[in-house]
């Protein structure tokens, strides 16, 4: 068969999306008179973030790492104290609460949607336990009526690790809205971007105004520039996590156009589902999970090999054929600082170190084009897992 100049053009695991205002609106902040975090672009992002979500407030912070981190210091833990959280996610859900002295306690994954395992929560709550993470992993929902009867049972924090769910929703409900707070990523990964970026969803005005002096290096700033108080003053502990206007130019645009870039991810995501069924099935790979109930982000689409390698042949296999694929997380429980600084739930974390071996994630992306999806199912279709 020839081959193509289009079938020698690799593809990249991620492409970012620009919007359509994105140049004008970063023009726009270059020469405007405000470049910190208090410009009209912040406020823009922060009531598009609102509105899109379903939070009552918002507060925009430089990452979705430093957005953990507010959210941490917002459930007031102190040293000793332990958070449960999912082995199997991203090394910031833990390390925020780690820094502050507290125990993150690793709990297993569902081997449906990969997310915390409901089941496996109380068995790991002690007297010491201040709060559940839980993390929305591919933008589908945890179980969150179970975790938020478990969380008013034991009297603990809720928090949504919502990186990967912003948009998304459980019987009928915004993802974010559940728990005492929300964290959100507008990383370069994310659906919606500004190369660095986050957020905190906040259900009240009282821990949205700490939400507010803790970014401001614990200072009423805010309030200040508002006209509310004289002089600003250091009211809390804080640091600076508030977002550069720039930054926030770009994603305005980026939020605006949120219903545009998720048709499209959506698109991708149901072509890979469709197309890939029966080869997977004839392979023993299994596809996402999203139980019913669920209106999921579309934020990745992943297949779970049967074995580590099968899963590094694939990944090879693809990469041959030019179709850029990638593993995700390594379990922290058993990492190096997980065993420093953590402790492991009592029935383990089986499935999250089976999960770590065996998954592979596709591209996927607004503006992967519909030849572009059709090669990366020929490159997965070609491949015969042994």
């Amino acid at each position: 068969m020839r081959v193509t100049t289009s079938e020698l053009t690799p593809i990249p695991f991620n492409r970012t999306y620009v919007a359509e205002n994105q140049h004008e609106y970063v023009l726009s902040a270059m020469h405007g008179k405000w470049a910190s975090g208090y410009g009209r672009f912040n406020e823009q992002a922060t009531d598009l973030i609102r509105k899109i979500s379903g939070a009552e407030h918002a507060v925009l912070t430089t990452s979705g790492s430093t957005a953990l981190d507010l959210a941490a210091f917002l459930v007031d833990v102190e040293p000793g104290d332990e958070v449960l959280v999912p082995s199997y996610t991203f090394v910031a859900v833990a390390n925020v609460w780690a820094v502050r002295g507290a125990v993150p306690v690793f709990v297993d994954c569902r081997p449906d949607t990969l997310n915390i395992d409901e089941e496996a929560i109380e068995a790991a709550i002690t007297s010491r336990t201040r709060a559940i993470v839980a993390m929305h992993y591919g933008g589908v929902a945890c179980e969150m009526t179970r975790l938020v009867k478990i969380a008013e049972r034991y009297d603990l924090a809720l928090v949504e690790d919502n990186a990967h769910g912003f948009g998304a929703s459980y019987h009928g409900r915004p993802l974010g809205t559940f728990g005492n707070l929300a964290a959100l990523s507008f990383h370069a990964s994310k659906n919606v971007q500004c190369g660095e970026g986050g957020g905190v969803m906040l259900p009240d005005a009282e821990i949205a105004r700490r939400a507010d002096i803790a970014r401001e290096n614990g200072t009423n700033r805010r309030e200040f520039f508002r006209g509310q108080v004289d002089k600003y003053r250091w009211i809390e502990k804080g640091a600076n996590y508030m977002l550069a206007e720039l930054l926030a130019a770009q994603l305005t645009a980026q939020l605006e156009a949120f219903d545009e870039i998720q048709r499209q991810r959506h698109e991708v995501w149901r072509f890979y589902d469709e197309e890939l069924a029966d080869w997977a099935a004839a392979n023993g790979v299994a596809r996402p999970g999203v139980p019913d109930g669920c209106d999921h982000a579309a934020h990745l689409y992943y297949l779970l090999l049967p074995d580590l390698a099968s899963r590094e042949g694939m990944i090879a296999h693809l990469a041959r054929h030019g179709v850029q694929a990638h593993f995700h997380y390594m379990p922290l429980h058993n990492s190096v600082a997980g065993l420093r600084f953590g402790r492991v739930a009592p029935d383990g974390c089986p499935v999250a170190e089976s999960v770590s071996d065996r998954l592979i994630r596709l591209p996927l992306y607004a503006g992967l084009t519909e030849g572009e999806r059709e090669r990366v199912v020929r490159a997965v279709t070609g491949y015969r897992v042994r």
